[in-house]
Order: structure tokens, then C-alpha cells, then sequence
């Protein structure tokens, strides 16, 4: 994704082939351009990218004071969904388990390496996720040379594999979208609830096992500096059915526990 003078530029799978779409707002009104053989099936998904399908009116955010205020003052949140599990795996299993930037540089070293230049007039350098096929045609010395270690280069190939049966049309809704990842070596909790986080919209499933996330909503609703992953779950019994989306307005409102401790060394695999 890119954001640019002209509007914001994003370049996506889909079943027809790749395609590049750029979402432009002028007074009000959005406009929407695609290029690439899935340009029309991408153009046609872009309001659910943008929230058109989230449904917050059964939320109920009276539980809390500051979910409350947060609700009252952020009606712009709605949750997108892209409709790709494919485009939100890869980046979510490269992200397990590592820092952000450490994930963030294998996810542009395996771009660059895989990906297809993005079609049409997109801003220069930006490219479309890999397909499948290109996932698995990529060599142990190359992946090696990305800097992912054995355990995800694993998970990544398994996904890779039976790619085609874990897409909305096929998988169905949330639950049963997660037990199919879940049954995949490599998989877990965490990466099954961030795939239908991003592609689902889910407005419920909460990334257990995150590193950071406990913390921040113990902070917030408890006033805690630490908390697990059972007393996180806790507190967000009040809105199940809207749990992701009380930690949405949390991560975009809501106090954050400070960080005294020591930063963590990402480790570099290639160098291993």
C-alpha cells in the first residue's frame, strides 16, 4: 500500500489476477480506479475494504467509561475487510514471533524477490504479493538470503500449499476459517485470528498470544502493567461479539502503559 499526492494506492490478489486500485476522496465523494486482469472484482470489493460491511450498531459500549468515550469519539472506525485470506496470511505468518520491522523487512525482501510489478500506473516500486506457486518455487538458500528462519519458511510453504481452500468463498465464515488454518503445522491462534481480522472484518476475534496486546488493553481498561492473555479475554467478556472492535478504539485512543524496559534485538537469520 502507498499513499500518494493523488490518493492511496493498493495492489492486491484475486481469483482473476493480479490488480492495482487507487481510492481517491474529493469533497465528500470517493472515486475509485483499477488496473490489471482483477481489476473490476478488486474495484467492486473496495467498499468492504473501506468498512462498508461492518455492522457496529448491535455495540453495546456502556461497560467501560473510556470504551465509552472512545466509542462517542471515534464513529470513524469501521472494520474493512479485504476478502483475501492468501494477501493477509503471508504477511501474518512472516510476522510471528519477530518485531515488526524485522517482519516488515522479510515481507519487502520476499516482494522483491517474488512479487509482480504492480499493473498500471501505480507509483513506482510498488509491487503485488506473490502468488502461491511463486511462494513455493522459492529455494531454502533464497529464503535463507530473505532472512526468514526454518519455522515460518515451514508454515509459509504449508499454507502455500492448500491456499486455494482457505478463501472466504471456499472457507466460509470466521470459526470455520479458523479451524481450517489452525489444522495447517505452523499455524496457530495468533495467525488465524489476525488473517480474519484483516480479512473477514471480524469484529469479535482477539489476537491471543500478541506480545504486546494484553499489556495494552490491561493498561487501559484495569489500569494493570501486566496481564496475560486469560485476564485480557476478561475483560473484554463484557462486549464479546465486539471484542476486536473495543481493541480497535482502544489501539486508537486509548492510554498506552509506558515502556522502561530494555528493547528487544531482532534476531538476523541471515546471519545464522
Amino acid at each position: 500500500m502507498r499513499v500518494a499526492d493523488d490518493g492511496l494506492w493498493r495492489t492486491t490478489t484475486t481469483p482473476d489476477g493480479p490488480a492495482t486500485v487507487r481510492i481517491a476522496v474529493a469533497a465528500g465523494v470517493v472515486r475509485v480506479s483499477a488496473w490489471g486482469p482483477g481489476a473490476q472484482r478488486a474495484g467492486s470489493a473496495v467498499p468492504e475494504w473501506l468498512g462498508a460491511a461492518d455492522r457496529p450498531e448491535g455495540f453495546d459500549p456502556s461497560g467501560h467509561p473510556l470504551v465509552a468515550e472512545l466509542h462517542r469519539t471515534t464513529r470513524w472506525l469501521r472494520l474493512g475487510r479485504t476478502g483475501r485470506t492468501w494477501d493477509a496470511l503471508v504477511p501474518a505468518v512472516l510476522e510471528q514471533k519477530v518485531t515488526t520491522v524485522e517482519a516488515n523487512r522479510v515481507w519487502r525482501e520476499l516482494l522483491r524477490l517474488a512479487g509482480d510489478a504492480a499493473p498500471g500506473p501505480a507509483p513506482a516500486g510498488m509491487l503485488v504479493p506473490p502468488s502461491p506457486q511463486r511462494v513455493l518455487d522459492v529455494t531454502d538458500w533464497q529464503w535463507h538470503r530473505c532472512g526468514l528462519d526454518g519455522a515460518r519458511r515451514r508454515a509459509l510453504r504449508a499454507v502455500a500449499s492448500v491456499a486455494s481452500r482457505l478463501e472466504p468463498e471456499v472457507a466460509g465464515d470466521s470459526p470455520t476459517l479458523q479451524r481450517r488454518l489452525r489444522s495447517i503445522p505452523g499455524i496457530g491462534v495468533w495467525t488465524a485470528a489476525e488473517v480474519v481480522q484483516r480479512a473477514l472484518g471480524c469484529p469479535d476475534t482477539v489476537s491471543v498470544g500478541d506480545y504486546h496486546l494484553k499489556n495494552t488493553v490491561g493498561f487501559a481498561l484495569a489500569g494493570r502493567r501486566n496481564t496475560d492473555d486469560a485476564g485480557m479475554l476478561e475483560l473484554l467478556e463484557p462486549w464479546r461479539g465486539h471484542r476486536q472492535r473495543v481493541v480497535r478504539l482502544l489501539l486508537a485512543g486509548g492510554p498506552r502503559r509506558p515502556r522502561r524496559g530494555p528493547r528487544y534485538a531482532p534476531t538476523d537469520y541471515r546471519r545464522i
